[in-house]
């Protein structure tokens, strides 16, 4: 993760410096909460020293929702009047952790710093649940509301896996109540935006096209299984012992220098097949294991989402062609089906959405922007969407700037209509990386424009 650091500065050279983010000091309404019903069967929180990163002088909250999520909630000293509702990538696996709630909230404490309040969720349940964790998103916003009042303005942030959440939590979420919605505008950063059906085939591909290489997820003396499954739910196997097994077979987590000539063949043949980097082959190859797990038992009952037939694979070991040798399998309709009605995205957002996403994103592809594009138009929000990219090799945390620059100008679409350009944001940025000073700088690319997704990971 790569975050930078705040320059503690006064507040006026930060308006000065970056006048487009006036707007932040905007003050909180007085409104009454269009949730209190729910709100109110909630159990109460408790006020704790905030985390370290967290603006100084902030207040803290905590606890645990009704359905069993951790949460946090933060009011900074010098409040802007927009609330920020996180919801968090992963997705993680296993019962919901306290620790995970409080590490978001310091991993995001870059909207404290700017004057934004917090509330975060660390979901109800771990594993590929996308509506459960949108309806936490949602729990929390009500919660901060009787904690604190409706703020002036709401806006949904997802990273990661969490921007899938979060654009699922505004198209489940957003109707208007009394006239006026939840949510005023969303922020997707790093996102998983492909939905469910979509983010997730070539990491089958990577099953089929790792084992016609290596042979040893499974080995061949251990029980087989089909690989979309994931892991049989009996198995004892450890990432540490899969990565290990990575190693052997392709030398990935060394040097070119050090690995074999057939490791690098190995290793050669698998990225010209699914096209995704070196250096996250462990991860992608990890998630591919036991994230599948959790969608083929825990989500579907033993049943298969995903399937390749049909699917071409380029390259090749020695003299024998790897398309003819990977396992082919068929989707389950009925189990496609219901992946896509838990994960999958409608594109009908009726607020504002604004995109950035690195370049070079080595876990989730920046192509998945196209997909995402071409969902929101179909659903007929398309002119409501504005994406941006900039030129970095990171997933998990870009640069505070560019955040700051990217919320305030959603904030400005919100209040003024004034919808931002990829070149305007840039220049904005410019502005912001004088007081909020992270190790990369603004690396905004404003003309550029990702290719359609289908020209990464084949289509079936």
């Amino acid at each position: 993760m790569t975050r930078g650091s705040f320059v503690p500065t006064n507040s006026s050279r930060w308006f000065l410096a970056a006048p487009a983010l006036a707007l932040l000091l905007s003050s909180c309404s007085t409104r009454p909460s269009l949730t209190a019903a729910l709100a109110a069967t909630e159990p109460r929180g408790e006020s704790q020293p905030c985390p370290p990163g967290v603006a100084a002088g902030s207040r803290c909250v905590t606890g645990r929702d009704s359905a069993g999520a951790w949460w946090w909630l933060t009011m900074p000293p010098r409040w802007n009047g927009t609330l920020v509702v996180h919801s968090h990538g992963g997705p993680e696996l296993g019962p919901p952790k306290a620790e995970r709630a409080i590490e978001d909230l310091q991993r995001w404490s870059i909207w404290s710093r700017a004057g934004y309040a917090y509330a975060g969720s660390g979901y109800r349940q771990g594993g590929v649940a996308v509506a459960s964790a949108s309806a936490d998103s949602e729990r929390v916003r009500t919660i901060f509301v009787a904690e604190f009042g409706m703020p002036k303005r709401t806006v949904l942030h997802g990273q990661s896996w969490g921007a899938g959440v979060a654009a699922k939590a505004a198209e489940t979420f957003g109707a208007p109540a009394a006239g006026k919605p939840p949510y005023n505008g969303v922020l997707l950063t790093s996102g998983v935006l492909g939905g469910g059906s979509e983010s997730y085939n070539f990491r089958l591909d990577l099953r089929v096209v790792y084992e016609a290489v290596c042979g040893n997820h499974p080995a061949a003396d251990e029980p087989q299984y089909p690989l979309w499954q994931g892991l049989p739910l009996d198995s004892a196997l450890s990432r540490d012992e899969l990565a290990k097994r990575v190693d052997a077979c392709t030398g990935a987590r060394r040097k070119a220098a050090e690995r074999t000539p057939q490791q690098q063949r190995h290793l050669d043949a698998i990225l010209a097949a699914v096209a995704i980097p070196e250096r996250s082959l462990v991860g992608h190859l990890a998630w591919a294991t036991w994230h599948f797990q959790d969608i083929a038992f825990a989500r579907l009952g033993g049943r298969n989402a995903f399937g390749n037939i049909g699917v071409f694979y380029p390259g090749t070991v020695g003299n024998d062609a790897l398309d003819g040798r990977v396992a082919r399998y068929a989707a389950d309709p009925a189990a496609r089906a219901a992946f896509a009605a838990d994960a999958d995205l409608a594109g009908r957002i009726a607020v504002p959405v604004l995109t950035v996403h690195a370049i070079d994103d080595p876990t989730a592809f920046v192509e998945l922007e196209s997909a995402f594009r071409e969902r929101m138009v179909q659903g007929g929000s398309g002119d409501r969407l504005v994406q941006t990219f900039t030129d970095e090799h990171e997933h998990s945390y870009l640069a505070d700037a560019e955040y700051v620059a990217a919320m305030a100008a959603l904030v400005a679409w919100i209040e003024r209509g004034d919808k931002p350009t990829p070149q305007g944001i840039a220049a904005a940025c410019m502005g912001v990386d004088a007081v909020f000073t992270p190790a990369v700088g603004c690396r905004f690319r404003p003309d550029y424009q990702p290719r359609p997704l289908e020209s990464r990971v084949p289509p079936r």
